[in-house]
């Protein structure tokens, strides 16, 4: 079978499209193999059929394939395949009826200038990514209409009488798209299923959970698979491991965790150098490739933790049962033990199946009490483990220093968590807190994920990294722009920076009262982290091989690369060709599958959590708050309260005076007081509307 690299490498090779009986001739080929292949990459966006019957490669055509991304204003970006290539800018006009998500071919317009983004237009919607639409019904007689939830799909359904099943107007409601839209025509739909009545307990975050079309369970076939399984550790596996049950070893997690995969040692050896020692779940024991249950933990990719619940990756069996490193209890394990010495430099180290028994669960808050308060109840209390947390800690802040040294950017947002009650309802808004504890097992977590990635890398064998491309070339002179603003200067070429720049512009903004904003900006200046079998390096950490080791629980390429890592122990580190050649298009598959799936859950994490801080704000609404400005825009100020919650005071509730924006010094000023109301300025605010469709609030100046 004739491989798509195998076309496409022979088509970069020539000047001109081919047709297909060139391509046969050229690749040796018959060309009945080869039609079904094309006619598969054409669909893909991969080649491009022309009007004379000929193949050609989208780049050299002036064509670009990816993600649209529609804004709810009707203009939309193109998020290419190319994580290299630019986003393109298309004009409501030019979206030619494609929907928010589509895989789409886009053809440039507009000759590209160096540090000024692209535009273009449809030609061609490749896949329709909104087949169900999760929204609220609207009966109008003879039709209704089901109005999205997701703003930026771009249009509302068109659904006849005898398409609405049952709804009832206002009912939130999952509708199936039966006719895709056309110029001047809404899509056509079907009820296909009623959720419940608006504002009823619990339909808010269902809708959630249908409009990302996450799973609510798992299938029959999954749950048989698992009650047939035999969960246990025999003497046999027990034999072929390191046994370490006689380490003393401790997991540091958040309390209210159940997922416990990974638990940490550490000793100091004669010559003063540390060893660490990193022990993940082997939850690739249990899940075996190809089974049931591995084909539903590939479709869901991650676990996604929503404000009120968990949609785990695996059955509760494995994820809190035999794969959690629970305490007092044999489990089986990855392991990396590292040895460094006071300086932070990897002396050596060693990657080993073990079996292991935790002594103890901590939880961060004991940790800091221990390593950062040093509260006599807590230390007397874990007498056994303290003597353990001194030397940690030591490695933590060398760890940590050394990290930064290279370049590493630490963005240390504040982050807030919702408490809901039993009905889902918010009650209370709490600042999480990210102690030493927190810092110490995210040091050790990011040297093992470096250590495994650079290993297996030196091995040259099929892996998968986690790569973070650097910062677009538009998006850096954007920010340096913005940067200027506040006086600050981000080194680099005109159109290219380092991570060293970043890290040293967020040392001169800390403590400043412009610091949240800055860290934001920056932030969005960067790519999206994903997954890929190519080291393409981490920017934001300033590494040239990172992986994802440390969570086989809840994220698939963590539990795929200890695939990989068992295998080559087992044949010590030996592969053929042709393993070599079939693990490289599953791991490229899985980190694909993977990258996607992790988008669906933090758009879903996200939304679950800002609809309850808007729900929790309604019960404050005319009440006064104390407020830091964090963004001045034309139309007004974003105010942000000590909990993190951010509201927007219009510019018309502004009417004491006129204000005039001051694009470069971010700033409203008025008129006839010059009253200067800028980014970091204290404020007091009255809430006046919040709107869980919108998930907006709305404030005043008091």
């Amino acid at each position: 079978m004739i491989e798509k690299d195998q076309i496409l490498a022979a088509m970069k090779d020539t000047a001109q499209p081919m047709s297909v009986v060139d391509l046969s001739i050229n690749l040796g080929v018959d060309i009945f193999d080869l039609e079904p292949v094309l006619i598969e990459m054409e669909m893909k966006g991969l080649v491009v059929l022309t009007r004379k019957a000929k193949y050609g490669l989208p780049e050299h055509m002036n064509l670009l394939v990816g993600r649209l991304q529609r804004n709810q204003k009707g203009f939309a970006f193109l998020i290419t395949d190319n994580p290299l290539e630019s986003d393109v800018y298309l004009k409501a006009d030019d979206i030619n009826n494609a929907l928010h998500n589509d895989r789409v071919m886009v053809r440039l317009y507009k000759q590209i200038v160096p540090g000024k983004r692209p535009e273009g237009k449809v030609i061609r919607i490749l896949e329709r990514a909104n087949n169900k639409i999760v929204g609220t019904y609207e009966d109008g007689g003879g039709f209704g209409f089901v109005i999205p939830d997701d703003n930026r799909l771009g249009a509302d359904l068109f659904i006849p009488k005898k398409n609405a099943r049952g709804a009832k107007d206002g009912m939130k409601v999952v509708a199936e798209i039966e006719e895709w839209p056309e110029k001047r025509r809404n899509p056509e739909a079907v009820i296909i299923e009623i959720i419940g009545k608006k504002g009823d307990p619990g339909i808010d975050i269902i809708s959630i959970v249908k409009k990302h079309d996450l799973p609510e369970d798992f299938s029959n076939a999954v749950k048989s698979y698992v009650e047939k399984q035999e969960f246990s550790i025999t003497k046999k596996e027990i034999e072929k491991r390191t046994d370490l049950r006689d380490v003393v070893m401790v997991t540091i997690d958040g309390e209210d965790a159940k997922d416990l995969d990974d638990a940490v040692t550490l000793e100091k050896t004669e010559k003063g150098h540390y060893r660490l020692g990193v022990h993940i779940a082997d939850v690739a024991h249990y899940v075996k490739e190809g089974s049931v249950l591995d084909k539903e933990a590939v479709k869901r990719g991650t676990s996604v933790y929503l404000v009120d619940r968990v949609i785990p990756m695996l059955p509760k069996e494995l994820s809190n049962g035999i794969c959690s490193l629970n305490a007092n209890e044999d489990r089986l394990s990855m392991t990396c033990f590292m040895e460094f010495d006071d300086k932070g430099k990897l002396l050596d180290y060693e990657i080993l199946e073990t079996i292991i028994n935790v002594n103890q669960r901590m939880n961060y808050t004991d940790v800091n009490r221990i390593i950062t308060d040093k509260d006599p109840q807590a230390i007397e209390e874990y007498k056994e483990y303290t003597e353990m947390f001194e030397p940690m800690n030591e490695l933590r802040k060398i760890l940590f220093e050394k990290r930064l040294e290279r370049g590493s950017i630490d963005f240390d947002f504040p982050e807030n968590k919702v408490i809901v009650d039993d009905q889902g309802k918010p009650v209370e808004i709490k600042k999480r807190e990210r102690g030493e504890a927190e810092s110490l097992i995210e040091e050790f977590m990011l040297a093992a994920n470096e250590t495994i990635a650079s290993h297996y890398h030196a091995l040259t064998i099929p892996f998968i990294y986690r790569v973070h491309e650097e910062p677009d070339a538009e998006k850096v002179v954007d920010l340096k722009s913005f940067l200027s603003v506040f006086g600050y200067y981000l080194k680099g070429a005109q159109n290219k920076v380092y991570p060293k720049s970043y890290q040293e512009v967020m040392a001169q903004i800390k403590g400043k009262r412009e610091e949240r904003i800055i860290s934001t900006m920056m932030l969005r200046s960067m790519r999206h982290a994903r997954y890929a079998t190519e080291p393409l390096g981490h920017f934001g950490l300033s590494a040239e091989f990172y992986s994802h080791f440390t969570s086989p629980i809840r994220r698939y390429p963590d539990l795929a690369i200890h695939r990989v890592m068992k295998e080559m122990i087992h044949n010590h580190n030996q592969i053929s060709g042709k393993r070599r050649k079939d693990l490289k298009e599953i791991l490229s598959d899985y980190a694909e599958k993977s990258s996607v799936r992790e988008l669906v859950a933090e758009d879903a994490e996200r939304e679950s959590v800002d609809l309850k801080k808007v729900e929790y704000m309604t019960e404050f609404i005319n009440e006064e708050f104390d407020a830091t400005i964090s963004g001045v825009q034309p139309f007004g100020l974003f105010a942000e309260l000590d909990n993190l919650i951010e509201g927007l005071i219009h510019i018309s509730t502004m009417d004491l005076d006129y204000y005039i924006y001051d694009e470069k010094m971010m700033s409203l000023i008025g008129e006839r007081t010059g009253q200067r109301f800028t980014i970091g300025d204290k404020v007091r605010v009255k809430i006046v509307r919040a709107s869980i469709d919108d998930r907006k609030i709305d404030m005043e100046l008091v």
